[in-house]
């Protein structure tokens, strides 16, 4: 099997726990343990943690905590996985074929395009177009459904433009996956880190082939719990849990434990906020930062997220003003 590195992934990797200005980080400010602890009360949920092998998809608890953010779902609907990048790993390992393109949508978490390239598929995109403020082409998308596409992938609210798609186009989209018998995978890792205050709809609901994938790492500020969940129909997450037999068995159990005390009904509101004043102050200092370069710099203002793109004035390519930078 061919293998593509994660480029992007692998040159943060090296570097950003090394320098002394993070500007590749794609979610807020983390929380620490304490002050998870403090949203929550100051209640002590971990002595009491046996730290051996939980349940593998996640505890009823959790699972059950989970679909109750999802309108329908029940804890039969949900995995639990070792954060978002194994939810994306799992579900495209579970609904590609070798051959078969993928339709998905670009830009995107550059993840997608590798995993594809690696099990033998090929990536078919479909753009966010800047010039309709990063409304999809949807002609491209229907497309590729017609040259065999039958997974959608799609990454709501968008990284890493920021933008959120609107009911309307969700509403082709699954019209489009229903009319070709096609699964759509929505990634929504940035779902609850809009600028403003409207929660993005959900691709659950909108088609009875939905997987969507989601974590704790950007909207919550709890990237080092490594904790992220699939939510699809029961048959489709079964498969999903028997898969991820072959790769990470289970989630901590510290980790799911502190992530059923994140998405309390009493906690979730509190990060939440937290995330927003993050998002909205540093929103704020790179306007105005831009706004004194006298148009050097270009801001494609997001809708949602902790990634913007900036676009400049001269030559030198991207990937090496980053290695200046640095």
């Amino acid at each position: 099997m061919d293998f593509e590195p994660f480029e992007m992934e692998r040159w943060q990797s090296l570097y950003e726990n090394h320098v002394d200005y993070n500007l590749s980080e794609s979610g807020v400010h983390p929380l620490t343990v304490g002050e998870l602890l403090e949203l929550g009360g100051g209640e002590d949920v971990l002595s009491d943690v046996l730290l051996g092998y939980g349940q593998t998809d996640g505890s009823v608890a959790l699972k059950e905590t989970i679909a109750a953010k999802y309108p329908g779902a029940t804890s039969k609907n949900v995995t639990v996985t070792t954060g978002g990048a194994e939810a994306n790993f799992l579900s495209l390992w579970h609904l590609m074929e070798p051959g078969q393109p993928v339709a998905v949508m670009l830009p995107n978490y550059q993840q997608v395009e590798g995993i594809v390239r690696s099990f033998g598929g090929e990536v078919a995109p479909f753009r966010l177009e800047q010039d309709r403020g990063w409304a999809p082409d949807l002609d491209a998308l229907e497309a590729a459904l017609g040259r065999g596409a039958r997974v959608i992938y799609v990454t709501n609210p968008n990284n890493p433009t920021g933008s959120v798609l609107s009911h309307s186009d969700q509403d082709r989209i699954a019209e489009l996956a229903g009319a070709h018998q096609a699964w759509i995978v929505s990634d929504e890792v940035y779902r609850g880190a809009e600028v403003g205050d409207e929660w993005t709809r959900s691709f659950w609901g909108l088609h009875d082939k939905v997987l969507v994938t989601n974590s704790l790492s950007k909207a919550y500020g709890l990237p080092g719990l490594r904790l992220g969940w699939v939510l699809g129909p029961d048959n489709a997450v079964d498969t999903l849990w028997a898969r991820k037999d072959y790769t990470t068995i289970g989630p901590s159990a510290v980790s799911d434990r502190l992530t059923r005390l994140a998405l309390s009904d009493e906690v979730l509101p509190r990060v939440r906020s937290r995330t927003q004043e993050i998002l909205r102050k540093n929103l704020r200092v790179l306007e105005q930062w831009i706004d004194n370069e006298e148009g050097e710099f270009t801001l494609h203002t997001p809708k949602a997220g902790a990634l913007a793109i900036v676009s400049y004035r001269g030559s030198i390519p991207s990937s090496e003003l980053a290695e200046h930078l640095r």
